[in-house]
Order: structure tokens, then C-alpha cells, then sequence
């Protein structure tokens, strides 16, 4: 079984912005300090909120952010640009209330680009991980009960049980399709060859087939139709979602569904319909993890 912390920090580590500020949360709510962020044109943009401008102070914050985020080591996230500000009403869409007036918004602004990881550090982390997860499984395994592990070899027994009987079922059929495939062809070999199919009458066939390609291929690379079908599969998703591991996956996939979206390009007839669901998007990511801070507390 997968510890749902040690989960969220490898998702982190691949550069969820979800799975971040998670992380971010938990090691600034001694401070009293709530974030937010949004990836944007390649930046981590982050907003920072407390009751009070104490809490918020730019000479301990700074570092504090600076040094978590080293410490994850989010991939393909460099520069961070974080906004404070006093706690407000849950605004979904702050980044463009922000952008909008950021004088009267903001306390101050800082952006800070994080130090490239050496690749040797990195896989020194992987192997100290991988080495944690096994000694987990070891002690897991060692505290299973006799109880448990006739009833484990049971299963196992059950499991062996039913993978033979669907090959032994799977063999059969095959030699079933072998004998019948050998008994039609040898049944149209005694057929006169005028009853062949003319090619007019092999051509829907084919013209089926290409057809059937031609879907298939459009739609690849299309970063639309990729993002409708993230977002239909989170929307499913959320909808039985219990743990918070899978609010924060829900969260992830809105995020690179309001990715995606962003990819379209301005020449594109559905780049206005785009921009729209990008903000639709996001505002479920951030819904998803409103649902996940609940579960939390």
C-alpha cells in the first residue's frame, strides 16, 4: 500500500501544481499563511495570504518559499513570481483580479528563480526514495499476521485457479478458430472462381477502413480535443471522488486540461470557445482543491 504523503511528493517532484501547493500549505500553516498558485507562460505564479502584514513579512517568507521549493525540486518549473497580500473572500479567479490592479491588490511582489538541481543530487533522491518505499514494504510484510498470509496464499491459490482455467478456455477457442478457419478456406477453394467478389464489391470495405484511420489520425495532436477529453474524464471522476489523493489527481488533470486549452492557437476557429473553458478549467482546479483543503482539516 502507497502512503498517500510519500504519493503527493513524487507528484510534486513531476511538477503538479496541486501536489506543490499542498506541500506548501502544511509547511506554512504555522506562520498562518494560505497559498494559491497557477502555472502561467511558463511561471509558477503564487499568491500568498495571512490576517495580518507580520505574517507576511518579504525578508522571512521569501527564503522560507525559496527553500521548500528547492527542497521538492518541481521539474520544468524555474521562476516563481509570488504575490501577498491580506486574506480575502475566496476569489476563483485572483490572478486577474490581481493583474488588474496590483497596487491596490497586493502588499509587495517578488519573483525568484529556483537553482537547477544537479542530476546526481536528483538521482541520489530516487535511490534514497525507492530504498524507503522497499524497507516500508519489508516491515509491512513482516507484520502480516499467520492468519493473514494463509488467507493471502488462498487467494493466490483462487487467482492461479481461474488464470488456468481462462487459458485452458482461451487454448480451446483458438483451436477451435484454427480448425474452422482451415475448413472455410478449403470450402472457397472448391468454389468456382466466378463466385469471387468483383472489386466493386470489395471497395466499401476498404473505403471503411480508410476511413476509420482518417478519424482516428485527425484528431492526434490536437490540444482541443485532448483537453475536452481530460476534462470529461475529471468531471467523472470528481464526481465519486473520496480520498485526497484523488481530489488532488482530479485538480491535476482541470489544471492540464486549462493547459491545453491554452495551446490553441489564435488562427484556430475554436480559439475564442479556447479561452473560455481555460478560465472553466482552472476555476474547477481550484474548486478541486478547495475540496481537498476540506478533507484535510
Amino acid at each position: 500500500m502507497v502512503d498517500p504523503t510519500d504519493q503527493i511528493a513524487k507528484q510534486a517532484r513531476s511538477g503538479s501544481v496541486a501536489a506543490i501547493i499542498q506541500l506548501m500549505n502544511e509547511k506554512l500553516a504555522s506562520n498562518g499563511v494560505r497559498t494559491r498558485a497557477i502555472r502561467e507562460n511558463g511561471v509558477l505564479q503564487m499568491l500568498c495570504e495571512a490576517e495580518s502584514p507580520e505574517q507576511l513579512e518579504r525578508s522571512t517568507l521569501v527564503p522560507q518559499i525559496r527553500e521548500i521549493l528547492q527542497n521538492i525540486g518541481p521539474r520544468n518549473i524555474r521562476r516563481v513570481r509570488i504575490n501577498c497580500r491580506i486574506v480575502r473572500e475566496q476569489q476563483l479567479l485572483w490572478l486577474e483580479e490581481i493583474s488588474r490592479d496590483p497596487e491596490n491588490q497586493l502588499l509587495w511582489v517578488e519573483e525568484i528563480v529556483l537553482a537547477k538541481r544537479n542530476p546526481l543530487q536528483r538521482l541520489a533522491t530516487d535511490l534514497r526514495e525507492r530504498k524507503t518505499m522497499a524497507l516500508k514494504r519489508a516491515q509491512l510484510k513482516a507484520s502480516v499476521s499467520p492468519f493473514e498470509r494463509d488467507r493471502r496464499q488462498w487467494r493466490r491459490g483462487m487467482l492461479g485457479g481461474v488464470i488456468l482455467s481462462l487459458c485452458l478456455l482461451l487454448s480451446g477457442w483458438v483451436v477451435y478458430k484454427v480448425l474452422a478457419s482451415k475448413e472455410n478456406w478449403q470450402t472457397k477453394a472448391t468454389k468456382p472462381a466466378s463466385s469471387a467478389l468483383s472489386p466493386n464489391q470489395q471497395s466499401p470495405n476498404l473505403s471503411v477502413s480508410v476511413s476509420d484511420r482518417t478519424d482516428i489520425s485527425k484528431f492526434e495532436g490536437d490540444p482541443f480535443v485532448a483537453a475536452v477529453r481530460m476534462a470529461e474524464k475529471a468531471s467523472i471522476d470528481g464526481k465519486r471522488a473520496q480520498s485526497r489523493t484523488e481530489w488532488l489527481d482530479i485538480a491535476n488533470r482541470w489544471q492540464q486540461a486549462s493547459d491545453l486549452m491554452a495551446q490553441v492557437a489564435e488562427t484556430d476557429r475554436r480559439y475564442e470557445t479556447a479561452q473560455n473553458r481555460k478560465s472553466v478549467y482552472r476555476k474547477n482546479s481550484e474548486l478541486a482543491l478547495r475540496q481537498l483543503q476540506k478533507r484535510r482539516s
